[in-house]
C-alpha cells in the first residue's frame, strides 16, 4: 500500500525511508544451518541492538508533537473542507472505519466521540489533517522539511510514526481501530478508572498510591499511569483504588485530584488483555524504519528497527508514559521550536510546566 497522500510529496507526512539496515535473519539461518558456536548468535542480537541505535546520538531542532486521547473536542475538524488533502485524509478515514468520522467530530454526541473507539481514530485523523493544513500555508513545506524529531502522547506516538513514514496513513488508522476497540474491550472487562493528580512530585503520588493499595484488594490496586509533567502525574486503576486515592489525596497536600474521563485504566496491566489483538493487527502491517526519531512512551528513546518498535507499541498499552522525561530529554539536546498538530493545546501548557524557558510550542489544528 502507497504511503503517500495523494498530492503530497516525499518531503511530507508519508516521506519512507531509503535505508537500509543489515538483515539479522539472514545470519540466524546460516548460525542454524552451520550449527555454529552460539557466539555467532551473540553477533546476531548486537546486529539488532546496532540496527536499533540509527537516531542513539540525535540532535533535535524542531519537533512534531501529536496529542493522545482526552484532547477531542466537538467541532474539530471543522475547516477541514477548505484544505484539499485534509478533507481527503477524514473522507478515507471515513471509508476505512464505516462511519462518517468528521461528523461525529462535528456533531457528536459528546459521549460518543469521548468513547475510546472512537476518540482515538477522531483524534489520530484530526492531527494528521492538521499536518495537511499547515502544509498547504506560505512557508508549511518549508516547516515540514525542518523537522528532525516527533513525539505523541500516548495514542499520538502511533500520529508522530505515520509522519516519520514508519506505516501508511490507512495502515496506522487500522491498528488505530483496533487499539481503540481492544482497549474498550479491556475496560469494560475490568472497570477501571484513572485520576490526575495535581501538585504533588512523583516520589509523593507513589506514597499516594501506595496508601491507597492498603486499604482495597489486589484486583483495584492503582500506579501511576502517566508521568505528565512537573506536579501533574495520572494515577490509573481498580475504581476502589481511585476512590481511596481520591480520599486520601488531601492528606498528602495534594492541590486537587481530578477524574479523568475514559474508559478504563489505561497504561496497566489492566490493559493486559487489549495486547494480543493489538499484537496480531501489528503483525499483519509492514513497518519502515523511521526517516527521523520518534520518541517512545514507554522509555523516552528513539528506536530505528521495525520489529522493536512493534514491539514497544504492544508494550506501551499496559506501560506507564514517560511523557515528562520525553519533554526534558528534547530541551537538555537542545530543541529550539516546536510544532503541536491536533486538537486541545495540552503538549504547549506542558512544555511550560517541565521548563518556563523552553521554547514556544505553536498549535495547528483543523
Amino acid at each position: 500500500m502507497s504511503s503517500l497522500l495523494p498530492g503530497a510529496t516525499t518531503r511530507g507526512i508519508f516521506a519512507s525511508s531509503s535505508s537500509v539496515l543489515p538483515c539479522a535473519g539472514s545470519r540466524v539461518e546460516r548460525c542454524n544451518a552451520r550449527r555454529l558456536a552460539p557466539i555467532r548468535c551473540v553477533g546476531v542480537q548486537a546486529e539488532t541492538i546496532a540496527a536499533d541505535n540509527l537516531f542513539r546520538d540525535y540532535k533535535p531542532r524542531t519537533a512534531f508533537l501529536f496529542p493522545g486521547q482526552g484532547a477531542q473536542e466537538l467541532g474539530m475538524g471543522k475547516s477541514a473542507h477548505e484544505v484539499g488533502e485534509a478533507a481527503a485524509l477524514f473522507a478515507k478515514a471515513s471509508n476505512i472505519l464505516g462511519y462518517d468520522l468528521l461528523d461525529v467530530c462535528m456533531n457528536g454526541p459528546k459521549e460518543k466521540l469521548d468513547s475510546t473507539v472512537i476518540s482515538q481514530p477522531a483524534i489520530y485523523v484530526a492531527s494528521l489533517a492538521a499536518v495537511e493544513a499547515l502544509r498547504a500555508r506560505e512557508g508549511g513545506q518549508a516547516i515540514i522539511d525542518s523537522i528532525d524529531v516527533a513525539c505523541g502522547l500516548s495514542l499520538g506516538e502511533y500520529t508522530a510514526l505515520v509522519f516519520a513514514g514508519v506505516l501508511s496513513f490507512e495502515d496506522g488508522l487500522k491498528v488505530v481501530k483496533k487499539r481503540g476497540e481492544a482497549m474498550q474491550a479491556a475496560s469494560d472487562a475490568t472497570k477501571g478508572g484513572m485520576a490526575s493528580v495535581i501538585g504533588l512530585d512523583p516520589v509523593k503520588v507513589q506514597a499516594l498510591c501506595d496508601a491507597a493499595n492498603e486499604e482495597v484488594s489486589e484486583e483495584d490496586r492503582v500506579q501511576i499511569a502517566n508521568f505528565l509533567c512537573p506536579g501533574n502525574y495520572a494515577v490509573s486503576g481498580g475504581l476502589k483504588g481511585i476512590d481511596a486515592v481520591e480520599a486520601k489525596a488531601k492528606s498528602f497536600k495534594a492541590r486537587m485530584l481530578v477524574r479523568l474521563a475514559v474508559a478504563g485504566a489505561f497504561h496497566t496491566q489492566y490493559m493486559a488483555s487489549a495486547v494480543p489483538t493489538l499484537e496480531a493487527a501489528l503483525a499483519d502491517i509492514e513497518f519502515k524504519v523511521p526517516r527521523i526519531p520518534v520518541i517512545s512512551n514507554v522509555d523516552a528513546q528513539p528506536h530505528s528497527d521495525p520489529k522493536i518498535i512493534k514491539e514497544i507499541l504492544a508494550k506501551q498499552v499496559t506501560s506507564p508514559v514517560q511523557w515528562e522525561t520525553t519533554v526534558k530529554t528534547l530541551l537538555s539536546r537542545g530543541l529550539e521550536n516546536a510544532y503541536e498538530l491536533g486538537p486541545g493545546k495540552v503538549i504547549s501548557g506542558i512544555f511550560k510546566r517541565v521548563d518556563k524557558n523552553s521554547p514556544p510550542v505553536t498549535n495547528v489544528s483543523v
